[in-house]
């Protein structure tokens, strides 16, 4: 019995810890889980890594063919994120396959895929399903002549110095890459048919993709920009994936390289951006950076504070909502111009956008159209690297009631003298009629 008050004492006293470790308020991935082909890669990658655990994150390693390992138990997921780092497995070992992986992005987790010039049909598969579709030869990595990285190596033109990256800060931060990044692999395409996929880093116009062993015997299939080195894609469910064709753009090799681009003497870089890159990236891969949540959604008569239960046609009403980003430790209000509210029935009758006070509330005010039936107030917000807003919340609007018109309506005067001449007229032809000879 002792022991029991003991055990109930101690739940007692860590249970504000747990639910704050766990707590939604929290958006960041904390749990991860780090599929290798051999532990040797958690030594050759640490510092990125050691990254990840510097930002809080808690790295659970196993073999990609570990018969024991599983992404939930009892229905319940054990791990917020996912990171692939087995570009060779044939098959994932344990209840793991392309189905259940696609199923976790699906229920709103991330993931990191990280592919080479040894990619299984396994990992080249699970990469068609978020839209990227890496190069069909399996010998193939990308070349380029003019963009490579000076090294030691004579005539190796694989290991490219690219720096050809999105222009969103959101997405990279707002420090700029100064270095080039050093990328060897293998490079894919953008399926088309897929809005929702992004290049982070392009190769150079010069660039193409074939086996750096053998003799061109035809023109290649992938050249120039068209090759995404590395790719992104952010779920309409706010799930974000990252899809590089590159290992070694992880590695500790890469992070601490020296970098000098082809056709520079003087330009060089004493460690290459590999490091920043990947952090930065890294950071918004996994929610630290471009989250955003709305509060208060609210909605009342001017002058009024409640939330009536129906409008009438032609109320004027205010309209407010708070939006917070998350900065990686706290809530920041959100600042932007382009946050709409749009009234909606079958079809948005007003469309407003929303002014903010530089603390996150965000508010307009609008007359209610003279339409009466059921409509929302729907907020659908999208902007390049930040969450998705859905908001939408309902109200009836009626007409007036029969006590509540005008006693006279000024558009109605003409009728109103129409009927009074026409009794006017009558009685003036009755007095005519009945007293005239």
């Amino acid at each position: 019995m002792a022991k029991l008050l003991l055990c109930l004492t101690l739940l007692t006293t860590l249970l504000p810890f747990i639910s704050f470790a766990f707590s939604p308020e929290n958006p960041t991935d904390r749990r991860v889980l780090v599929l290798l082909d051999d532990f040797a890669i958690k030594s050759s990658h640490s510092i990125f890594f050691a990254s990840l655990k510097s930002r809080g994150f808690e790295l659970d390693f196993k073999l990609a063919d570990d018969p024991n390992i599983g992404l939930q138990r009892y229905g319940q997921y054990l791990y917020d994120a996912l990171v692939l780092f087995c570009p060779s497995v044939d098959r994932f070992g344990g209840s793991i396959n392309v189905a259940s992986i696609m199923e976790f992005v699906d229920s709103g987790h991330d993931l990191i895929i990280a592919a080479d010039n040894n990619a299984s049909d396994l990992i080249r598969e699970i990469a068609t399903e978020c839209g990227v579709d890496f190069d069909e030869d399996a010998t193939a990595m990308v070349i380029d002549h003019i963009s490579y990285a000076v090294s030691n190596t004579d005539g190796d033109h694989t290991l490219i110095a690219s720096d050809d990256f999105i222009k969103s800060e959101v997405i990279l931060g707002s420090n700029k890459i100064e270095a080039p990044v050093l990328f060897q692999g293998i490079g894919h395409t953008l399926n088309p048919a897929n809005s929702l996929v992004l290049k982070v880093l392009s190769a150079s116009p010069s660039a193409y993709s074939a086996n750096p062993k053998s003799k061109l015997s035809s023109p290649p299939s992938l050249t120039g920009s068209a090759i995404s080195l590395v790719s992104v894609l952010q779920a309409r469910n706010n799930a974000r994936v990252m899809i590089t064709g590159s290992l070694s753009l992880f590695s500790n090799r890469f992070f601490r390289s020296g970098v000098q681009k082809a056709g520079s003497s003087t330009n060089r870089h004493e460690k290459s951006g590999n490091e920043q890159f990947l952090t930065e990236l890294g950071k918004w891969v996994f929610h630290e950076r471009g989250h955003l949540k709305a509060l208060n959604v609210r909605h009342h008569k001017v002058g009024e504070s409640d939330e009536p239960a129906i409008y009438r046609i032609n109320d004027d009403l205010e309209y407010s909502v708070e939006i917070y980003e998350w900065s990686g430790t706290s809530w920041e209000p959100y600042v932007a111009d382009d946050v709409q509210v749009q009234f909606y029935m079958m079809s948005p009758y007003v469309l407003k956008t929303l002014s903010n006070d530089k603390k996150g509330l965000y508010s307009t005010a609008f007359k209610v159209p003279d339409v009466y039936g059921v409509f929302q107030f729907k907020v659908e917000y999208q902007r390049l690297g930040y969450t998705s807003l859905s908001l939408s919340k309902q109200i009836p609007v009626r007409p007036y009631r029969h006590n509540e018109y005008e006693r006279f309506i000024p558009a109605a005067y003409p009728y109103y003298g129409a009927a009074f001449s026409m009794m006017a007229g009558f009685f003036v032809f009755t007095i005519f009629h009945l007293y005239s000879k």
